[in-house]
């Protein structure tokens, strides 16, 4: 089993990868975010990051925000949201719960109720299905605020929301009119 200090630093090398810059290790996502899981391999241990299929299967698996997903037959990967580069994740439109819920740091509510959230370097906002996951969201920008967004009002009013592989809510902007502090 490796540590948990290993898996950490090879996630973080995965989403930086697969979410921002594949540039790095010489790889090219296809549109959808995809890239050959062997090809993937092969170009990190190039880049000195020593792994294997086998560690592979463990950081995705034992990843606590799965925030990576192979493809059905395990011979791709891909991060399952969060990208600041243009993919096309594929993810169908659904109806949202009532409330979702967005986490923040303190130093980012007054802005946030001025012009409502923004993707800015993402894709699109993301927001969590409850209140435990927003603190830690925010918490890792400073001190958390927890934000409630009217999310059933939203899509009454036409906006769309996607749900990521790992349950993560994505929509294109919240305005300021449909954000609460919880």
């Amino acid at each position: 089993m490796t540590s948990h200090k290993e898996l950490t630093r090879i996630s973080k090398v995965l989403s930086l990868v697969l979410r921002h810059q594949p540039e790095l290790m010489g790889i090219e996502l296809d549109p959808n975010g995809w890239v050959d899981v062997n090809f993937l391999i092969q170009q990190m241990n190039v880049h000195d990051i020593a792994v294997n299929r086998m560690l592979l299967d463990e950081v995705v698996e034992t990843n606590a925000k799965k925030r990576f997903a192979f493809s059905p037959n395990g011979k791709q990967i891909r991060a399952s949201q969060g990208h600041s580069i243009a993919v096309e994740l594929g993810y169908v439109a659904q109806i949202p719960p009532d409330f979702l819920f967005h986490g923040t740091a303190e130093k980012s509510v007054a802005s946030i109720l001025n012009t409502g959230l923004e993707k800015r370097d993402r894709q699109q906002v993301h927001l969590s299905q409850d209140q435990k996951t927003a603190i830690q969201v925010g918490g890792r920008h400073g001190k958390p605020v927890v934000l409630k967004i009217h999310a059933a009002a939203m899509h009454q009013a036409g906006y769309l929301f996607y749900l990521s592989d790992n349950l993560v809510w994505l929509t294109d902007h919240v305005p300021v009119q449909f954000i609460d502090r919880a």
